[in-house]
């Protein structure tokens, strides 16, 4: 059995599902089980109807008008859609009312999307010549808790979705993105959250393996809007993919992983423009090239805090508190470094100025603090980093070869990656400099 997992993009017209329908056509002997993302960009449609229902602006016409359109290009009944979108209009109209929107009606609103994806690729499928059938993630077991907006599936849901998809004669086309809770409501499963379905489904079946088709060319040595020559990495191990998905690869997400990683299912990134696209494969397994590394990746819009140590506090005590005063104003360090006379932290991309102000606010109260937005991590990733000396004078000449001041640096204990901050205008002399070395 193998799971296909086909993303927004690439099934937002008509020639995407049919480019969907010859993939999954050609992977019919290995039992596959599709899921779906919604089509196009609608995940956003749906949240922003639902922000305007609650100031009483209902404007549902659009959705109706995208995926109709859809259908009728791919020779799917309106009849097979019209009831969902009937239901969607009058959950609307419902929050027009109250001009409330709660994060559990929000992720009703939001599930809409997915739920008229798998409806119209299962009836294209059929329609071309692949019998498949649409299949609700929660109705096959997928349960989480009440997180809404940001579910976490529970533990031992395996079994049953492993259960309820063998009664499935026909190729199963699953919603992705989407669970319940244990009272019946709809939640759905955060950032990837479609990628996230497609590796706990592959994990409960013992899938011997899930591809994840995408618009690009699976994991790259660098950003190829960046560095022209980027090129397209075979084969990765999991600790790899995960360390560069954090640092700003927007490929896969690493909690999507995770199931996969737990179960040592093979996860593959392909092409779905490309025909017979390898894409990259992220193994369980270390893959040592003969590269100084795998990857360059960057994350960019991050804020540097320092805060300067008082003497009355230790750098632990100092440290405790920031973070505490960083998670009660929603923001995550990414990284940390420290000294006797201060700490460095860097945070995640996209921080609002009220979120700073805050922060800044109660940071005062334990030490002196500046802030220096408009920064970016550039990190280098690689198995091929454990154990090799040369390795950091390599990167590190290269930064000093283009006059780049490398500031908190950071390396794993793992040493598959060595971290730094630079200011976003050095971006790309940064990453270019050090993918010469790759």
């Amino acid at each position: 059995m193998i799971v296909l997992k086909f993303g927004g993009q690439t099934i937002g017209t008509p020639e995407g599902i049919r480019r969907c329908i010859d993939i999954v056509g050609s992977f019919r002997d290995k039992k596959p089980v599709v899921v779906v993302s919604a089509h196009g960009k609608t995940t956003d449609d749906l949240i922003l109807a639902a922000k305007k229902a609650a100031e009483g602006k209902i404007r549902t016409g659009p959705i109706r008008e995208y995926h109709s359109a859809l259908a009728h290009e791919c020779g799917v009944p309106k009849g097979i859609i019209d009831p969902l979108l009937t239901r969607l209009e009058a959950l609307l109209h419902g929050i027009g009312l109250l001009k409330e929107l709660t994060p559990r009606t929000l992720d009703n609103v939001a599930s809409f999307g997915e739920r008229l994806s798998s409806r119209i690729v299962a009836a294209a499928l059929s329609a071309g010549a692949v019998r498949a059938v649409p299949v609700n993630s929660y109705d096959i077991g997928l349960i989480t808790d009440s997180n809404y907006g940001n579910a976490a599936p529970l533990p031992d849901i395996g079994s049953h979705i492993a259960k309820n998809l063998s009664k499935e004669k026909d190729v199963p086309v699953v919603t992705g993105f989407l669970g319940k809770d244990k009272h019946g409501e709809v939640t759905t499963l955060g950032r990837s959250g479609s990628d996230l379905s497609a590796t706990l489904i592959a994990s409960a079946v013992d899938a011997e393996e899930v591809i994840i088709w995408k618009s690009v060319d699976g994991l790259m040595t660098a950003d190829p809007d960046i560095v022209k020559d980027a090129k397209n990495i075979p084969e990765i191990s999991f600790d790899e993919a995960s360390e560069l998905a954090y640092f700003g690869a927007e490929v896969l997400h690493p909690s999507a992983l995770v199931p996969a990683i737990r179960e040592n299912i093979p996860v593959r990134v392909s092409n779905v423009l490309k025909d017979n696209d390898r894409g990259t494969t992220i193994l369980s397994r270390a893959v040592i090239t003969r590269n100084i590394a795998k990857s360059v990746a960057y994350k960019e819009d991050v804020t540097l805090i320092h805060l300067n140590s008082p003497r009355f506090h230790s750098v632990p005590d100092v440290l405790g508190m920031a973070l505490k005063i960083l998670k009660e104003e929603g923001i995550v360090a990414h990284m940390i470094t420290t000294s006797e006379a201060g700490i460095s932290l860097i945070t995640q991309s996209g921080l609002k100025k009220e979120q700073l102000a805050g922060a800044q606010k109660k940071l005062q109260e334990i030490a002196t603090s500046r802030y220096e937005p408009s920064m970016a991590i550039i990190c280098m990733v690689g198995d091929e980093l454990k154990g090799n000396a040369a390795s950091i004078g390599k990167i590190f000449g290269k930064l000093a070869d283009a006059k780049i001041n490398a500031r908190a640096i950071t390396r794993s204990a793992s040493e598959i990656n060595v971290a730094f901050l630079v200011p976003e205008l050095k971006i790309k002399e940064a990453v270019g400099a050090l993918h010469s070395l790759l």
